[in-house]
């Protein structure tokens, strides 16, 4: 059973309500937009991280992670990419990637919008946490933690982190 935290664009912000559900997790996945390189040094030293680049993070980010993840956790097959649309709407590079093998887990941000989704035709649940941090349109700071246990995906819960201020 592996602990997740998920969270997408920090735009270089993070706070000790952050930092309190990293320590909760396991792993922590992020969904791109760090902003800043400070975000992944502090959030390494708590728990493993994994993520991929956003469209406003630079060539120091861009250097330590891809612009496509496609990784397992367990038994679990997770793809993250941060501009990647959703179902019925992804992007040329996300339905690229999932028409050439499909995952269990589909994993975006960019949008600032959170959404839990399931992709009938692609049979994957997407998911995507939103924006943790304050910079973007979005009201609400948000991000999402669940489980993944063996082949299983549960226990998803939104965080809300409280108003863009």
């Amino acid at each position: 059973m592996t602990k997740i935290l998920l969270l997408s664009d920090s735009h270089s912000y993070i706070d000790d309500r952050i930092l309190d559900y990293a320590k909760q997790a396991d792993e922590i996945w992020h969904c791109g937009d760090f902003g800043s390189f400070e975000i992944i040094e502090q959030l390494e030293k708590i728990k493993p991280l994994k993520g991929v680049w956003g469209n406003i993070d630079g060539a120091k980010i861009r250097s330590e992670f891809p612009e496509v993840n496609r990784f397992f956790c367990e038994k679990v097959e997770v793809l993250m990419i941060h501009i990647g649309g959703y179902p019925g709407k992804y992007t040329p590079l996300a339905q690229k990637e999932i028409s050439v093998k499909a995952p269990k887990l589909f994993i975006s941000g960019h949008s600032h919008i959170l959404k839990a989704m399931y992709d009938q035709k692609n049979n994957l649940l997407h998911l995507n946490p939103g924006a943790c941090g304050k910079q973007g349109w979005h009201k609400m700071r948000t991000m999402m933690r669940f489980v993944v246990d063996g082949e299983e995906i549960k226990d998803l819960e939104v965080i809300e982190l409280g108003a863009k201020v």
